[in-house]
C-alpha cells in the first residue's frame, strides 16, 4: 500500500480520493474515482457525458497519454443531418461567449472509456469499488459549488433552461436558479451510476443505458446513434516529450492541440527566459502567447487529424529555435492530479464543452456539447467523417526529474488551459517559486476579444509595456484563468499537492507506507 495524494477541483471529488487509497487505491484509482464524482457534482461545469485525456506516468514503463476525447457522430445517418438539433446562444461569461447546444451539438463521449482503460491497465481496486462513492452522492444529493452556482448565472437560462429535466435539476420549486450550498439531486444518476458501476464503463455505450442515450437523441434530431456509442474506444497515445529547465515533460499528442501549444510556449520561454515578473517579462510572456495562439488560429483550429498532425511538428520545430517571430510567419472542464509514493502519477482533463442542456430522461445524465464548440471548429464540421477524433485544448501533464521527483499537473478553462499551465511551470521549474506561490501568482492571456487582439490579465502584473495589444483587467484571481490542480512526489521530502485558489478545489491524502 502507498501513500497517495490528490489535487481535485472539488472538496468531495479529493476526499473520495484519498478515501480510496485509504482502501488500497494507487494514484490512478484515487484519480479516477475523483474525476467520477466531479463529472456528477459539479452542474454547468461539467457532465457525466464528457470526454477527455488522461496522462500516467509509473516509474517502471514509458509515459501514456489515453485519448478519450469526444468524436464526430452520425454512422450509417445521412448528411443532411448534420446541422439539425442545435441552437445557438450567447451569454456574458468572460465577457462574453458564443455556442451551439441542443441535441445535435451532441459528440460521441469518450470520458468513461478513458477512465476504464486506465483502470484496466493501472488500477488496484475493483471498478465498482471505484464507482460508488459517486454512486452514493448522487443518492444522498450533493449541496451546489460555488463554482457551478456561478457559471449557471450565466448559463442556466442559455444552455441549461431549455430542456425539461436539465431545468428541474438546478431549479427548485419556485422557479429559481440554485445558488451556492443548497441542495442537488439530480433523478436517475444513481442508478445509471450502479448500473456503470456493476457492469462496467462498458454500460455508458451498450445495454440499457446506451440505448437510452441513443434513442432519444435519434428522436431529437442529433447525431449520434447506437453504433456511434458502440464503437467507441479509448486510444493508448505515446505523449509529446520535451526538456524544461532540469526537468523532462510529457503532455498530450496530436490530434489534440492543447499539449502542442504548452509545449511551444515552454520551448520558446527556454530561450527568452527571465528572472522576474517585470513589465519586460509580461511583454515577452504576452508576445509568445500571441505568437504560439495565433499560430494554432492559423493552422491547427479546424484541421484534420493528419494535417494536425504535420503542424504539430511544425509548430515544436519553429518553437525550439526560440524565436517567436518565426510563428508569426508561419488560442468548461475540469482536472484532477494525483501522485503516489511508489512515485505512479496521473493527470485527468476533462471537458464537457459548455454543455448541450440535454439531459437524457431517467438516467441523471447530462451530455456534452462538443460539436458546438465555436471557436475550436471555427470552420464548422463539415468534411469530418464520424469517428473523426474532435481538437481539444487539454493538456494533462506530468513531469519528472532524474532524482524520481514526478509532478502532474493540469487545468480546465478552455483555450486559457495551455496558458495557464505554461505560466505555473515557469514560475515553478525557472523562478523557483514553490508550488503555491507559482500557481497562486497572477495571470495573463492573449486572446482575441471583440475582433481585437487582446491581453487579459489579473490585478498584480505590471503590463506598462504592452502597447500592442488592448488590455482588460479582471480584478484579483478569477476562474477565468484556469485552475490548476498539481500534485508532486519527492523521494526526500515526500507528497505535496495544490489546488487553484481559482477554483473551489482541495487537496487531500490517504493510504500508508508499509
Amino acid at each position: 500500500m502507498s501513500r497517495v495524494i490528490i489535487a481535485s477541483d472539488s472538496p468531495m471529488a479529493a476526499d473520495v480520493g484519498a478515501a480510496i487509497a485509504d482502501n488500497g487505491g494507487n494514484a490512478v484509482d484515487a484519480a479516477i474515482a475523483a474525476t467520477i464524482v466531479s463529472m456528477c457534482t459539479a452542474p454547468g461545469v461539467i457532465a457525466p457525458g464528457c470526454s477527455g485525456f488522461i496522462t500516467i506516468w509509473s516509474p517502471q514503463e514509458e509515459p501514456v497519454v489515453i485519448d478519450a476525447y469526444a468524436e464526430v457522430p452520425g454512422r450509417g445517418l445521412p448528411a443532411a443531418k448534420f446541422g439539425q438539433g442545435i441552437r445557438e446562444v450567447n451569454f456574458d461569461y468572460g465577457g462574453g461567449m458564443r455556442s451551439l447546444v441542443g441535441y445535435g451539438s451532441v459528440a460521441t463521449p469518450g470520458m468513461f472509456a478513458g477512465l476504464g482503460s486506465a483502470w484496466e491497465q493501472y488500477g488496484n481496486l475493483a471498478w465498482q469499488e471505484i464507482v460508488t462513492p459517486a454512486q452514493q452522492i448522487a443518492e444522498q444529493g450533493f449541496p451546489l459549488s460555488r463554482v457551478s452556482a456561478d457559471y449557471l448565472v450565466f448559463t442556466g437560462k442559455s444552455i441549461f433552461g431549455w430542456h425539461p429535466d436539465s431545468y428541474r435539476a438546478i431549479h427548485n420549486t419556485k422557479g429559481n436558479c440554485l445558488q451556492a450550498g443548497e441542495l442537488v439531486q439530480i433523478a436517475g444518476l444513481a442508478e445509471s451510476l450502479k448500473l456503470i458501476a456493476t457492469e462496467g464503463y462498458q454500460a455508458f455505450y451498450t445495454g440499457e443505458l446506451g440505448a437510452k442515450i441513443a434513442q432519444e437523441i435519434q428522436k431529437n434530431e442529433g447525431l449520434l446513434t447506437a453504433t456511434d456509442l458502440a464503437a467507441y474506444q479509448a486510444i493508448t497515445r505515446k505523449p509529446i516529450s520535451f526538456s524544461c529547465g532540469d526537468w523532462e515533460i510529457f503532455t498530450n499528442p496530436a490530434p489534440a492541440i492543447g499539449g502542442a501549444c504548452l509545449a511551444a510556449m515552454l520551448l520558446l520561454l527556454e530561450k527568452n527566459a527571465f528572472s522576474r515578473w517585470d513589465s519586460s517579462a509580461v511583454k515577452t510572456m504576452a508576445q509568445i502567447q500571441q505568437a504560439v495562439l495565433d499560430y494554432r488560429h492559423q493552422y491547427l483550429d479546424g484541421a484534420t487529424n493528419n494535417l494536425v498532425t504535420k503542424e504539430v511538428a511544425r509548430l515544436l520545430q519553429l518553437a525550439g529555435l526560440g524565436e517567436p517571430n518565426n510563428l508569426l510567419q508561419s488560442p468548461s472542464t475540469i482536472h484532477t492530479s494525483a501522485v503516489d509514493s511508489n512515485g505512479l502519477a496521473c493527470a485527468i482533463t476533462a471537458s464537457a464543452g459548455y454543455g448541450s442542456g440535454v439531459m437524457i430522461t431517467d438516467t441523471g445524465l447530462w451530455l456534452n456539447n462538443s460539436l458546438g464548440e465555436i471557436e475550436l471548429h471555427p470552420h464548422g464540421l463539415e468534411g469530418l467523417s464520424p469517428g473523426t477524433r474532435l481538437a481539444s485544448n487539454m493538456a494533462p501533464t506530468i513531469a519528472r526529474r532524474e532524482d524520481g521527483t514526478v509532478l502532474a499537473i493540469g487545468s480546465p478553462g478552455a483555450s486559457r488551459i495551455t496558458t495557464a499551465l505554461t505560466q505555473v511551470l515557469f514560475n515553478y521549474i525557472h523562478l523557483g517559486m514553490s508550488l503555491e506561490d507559482a500557481i497562486a501568482f497572477p495571470r495573463l492571456h492573449v486572446e482575441v476579444f471583440e475582433d481585437l487582439h487582446t491581453m487579459a490579465f489579473e490585478t498584480g502584473l505590471p503590463i506598462d509595456a504592452i502597447t500592442s495589444l488592448v488590455t482588460r483587467k479582471f480584478e484579483g484571481i478569477s476562474m477565468y484563468f484556469g485552475g490548476v490542480q498539481a500534485a508532486l512526489w519527492n523521494p526526500n521530502q515526500g507528497l505535496e499537492a495544490v489546488a487553484d485558489p481559482r477554483r473551489t478545489g482541495k487537496v487531500a491524502s490517504g493510504g500508508k507506507l508499509i
